[in-house]
């Protein structure tokens, strides 16, 4: 056997083929009865399982390493011989240590070479739809790897399910002058949301092979995978590479901009080159002879956020703006949060204070006339609950009711949710709908979640409901409509504002959190317009002193 790339994913391909002893599939490269598709990326072979074909740790850019690091991804060449798409690739490299945290999960090993995909594909797919998952980890963490991710639950509702790796943290999303000089286009940063668009190009041309509908492509993703759905629609080179859009727990918060400091946060570049200096490099020729790891860890210590970049190209302005304007992908949309998301990440929340009186005058002090209509929404009364709800509130519910009202605004339906489903082991621990918690529901892997995950129960219910969720969204990739056998209806926002509340039961209603999105409207368009502050967890007591009132904000 022969590769026309010489790369360590082909090479640990072939490698595994050969460890098996499998004489056919060191003869053809591949194993007997494996399925083999012949793509116009090259043949692949998979597994066979459960009514799908499988196929894990396929190449779809050329490994980003050496001088193509912090380079925009650059397509395969079609290798020659059989890839052997066993098992998932290499993680991108990212901080990896032991913790008992409940996202924790073994995605290693982790490499530079990273970018592959994975594909789920029912044994007799035919023009299927695609529906293909960006995982969250805060644009630094996070893999395909991770069990909870594995798609075949709901490729076996008819969809042929695709789950991407991108590059990580300092090394996906960097910008430096010098990189900028070297962009044909003047810009750097945005290496890892260029990955997305590569994987999605890659499934258009590809795709077809595994049975699938290039033309009705659904992007998902949770948390920072959220996120980088909403950077894929604001984004104009990923136009016309997905037809619909899933975003979970997305925030739509201020972001920096590639040359001057804006709403708080400086350039982008000039942190670059803070990095940089901080790591000892002189220039980007050292940063790129510096070990990946040692990259990653030396721009953690020094306290480097991933964030993408406005560059007025890649990202052209804040997502705010750009939903404001309509100029997102015009395309349908789900979009929701769950009820305790920051159950489990307290670090975005502020310390509760002694009593309701300091919280209520802190508040009054920090908030001047917004000050009652957040003790309206926020009161003492409990002030823990309270605390959580304002930084959910500011990142998660506000961006999703955001999101539906301005596909709905484009004449695209909007289907808004609410998660708030809990189970003892969870609720027992304070962790009542947490950040992720729909995950092993959603794509039906309740016994698959992280060795730390609160347990589900093992139950008919809970079955139940994990075939309703899925059911929603495979039909969702299916038809552009939520809907899920022997379940509720799932209207669309509308005039009434309806949305799905994910209780003890899947069950429609009107208005989630009167009252929040228009108080947090308001306070994100103070902070625009008035410039100075972003807006995303700096909120409630965290919260700066409020802008006056603005002429431009209603």
């Amino acid at each position: 056997m022969t590769w026309k790339l010489d790369t360590p994913a082909l090479r640990a391909g072939a490698l595994a083929c050969l460890l098996a002893g499998s004489t056919a599939c060191a003869q053809t490269g591949a194993d007997d009865g494996a399925p083999v598709v012949e793509a116009p990326a090259g043949p692949i072979a998979g597994q066979a399982a459960d009514g799908l074909r499988i196929f894990k740790g396929i190449p779809y850019a050329r490994p980003p390493i050496g001088d193509a690091r912090w380079t925009p991804p650059q397509p395969m060449e079609p290798w020659q011989g059989t890839l052997q798409a066993h098992d998932y690739g290499p993680s991108c490299v990212q901080r990896v240590r032991e913790t008992t945290s409940i996202y924790a999960s073994d995605i290693t090993p982790v490499s530079e070479d990273c970018l592959s995909l994975n594909i789920w594909a029912p044994e007799d797919a035919d023009n299927a739809p695609v529906f293909v998952w960006i995982h969250g980890g805060a644009l630094s963490a996070g893999s395909t790897r991770e069990p909870l991710y594995d798609g075949a639950r709901l490729a076996q509702d008819g969809i042929i399910v695709v789950s991407i790796n991108y590059r990580l943290g300092v090394l996906g999303y960097m910008a430096h002058p010098e990189l900028s000089a070297e962009s044909p286009d003047g810009v750097s940063g945005n290496y890892g949301l260029l990955d997305q668009i590569q994987a999605l190009r890659w499934i258009q041309d590809n795709i077809g092979a595994f049975g699938g509908d290039a033309g009705n492509v659904t992007i998902a993703g949770e948390s920072a995978g959220g996120l980088s759905v909403m950077y894929l629609m604001a984004a104009p080179a990923a136009r016309g590479l997905f037809s619909r859009a899933i975003a979970q727990s997305a925030y739509m918060i201020s972001t920096p901009e590639l040359k001057r400091p804006v709403h708080g946060a400086f350039a982008a570049e000039a942190v670059g080159t803070y990095i940089a200096n901080q790591l000892g490099a002189a220039n980007i020729a050292e940063l790129r002879a510096m070990d990946a790891q040692a990259v990653v860890d030396g721009a953690l210590a020094a306290g480097y956020l991933t964030s993408g970049t406005i560059d007025g190209h890649v990202l052209p302005r804040q997502l705010v703006e750009t939903f404001d304007r309509g100029e997102q992908a015009d395309v349908p949309i789900i979009a929701g949060f769950n009820q305790g998301e920051i159950r489990t990440l307290t670090a975005l929340a502020p310390a509760v204070p002694d009593s309701a009186e300091a919280y209520e005058s802190r508040i009054r002090e920090l908030h001047g006339d917004m000050a009652e209509d957040f003790l309206q929404l926020y009161p003492g009364d409990d002030l823990q609950e309270s605390i959580y709800e304002t930084t959910r509130d500011a990142l998660y519910s506000w961006t999703a009711e955001r999101l539906v009202r301005s596909q709905e605004a484009l004449g695209q339906p909007g289907y808004l949710y609410m998660f708030d489903h809990g189970y003892p082991a969870a609720d027992e621990r304070g962790l009542h709908a947490f950040h992720a918690a729909e995950l092993p529901y959603m794509f039906g892997n309740t016994r698959r979640t992280p060795p730390y995950w609160p347990p589900l129960p093992d139950t008919p219910e809970e079955a139940a409901y994990a075939d309703a969720m899925t059911g929603y969204w495979s039909s969702f990739a299916r038809t552009g409509e939520p809907v899920a056998d022997g379940a509720a209806a799932w209207p669309n926002y509308g005039q009434t504002r309806a949305y799905m509340h994910f209780a003890e039961t899947p069950q429609a209603g009107e208005n989630v959190l009167p009252g929040m999105y228009e108080f947090v409207e308001e306070l994100v368009c103070r902070r625009r317009v008035a410039g100075g502050q972003g807006w995303h967890w700096n909120v409630g007591l965290a919260s700066p002193p409020v802008p006056a009132r603005q002429p431009d904000c209603g």
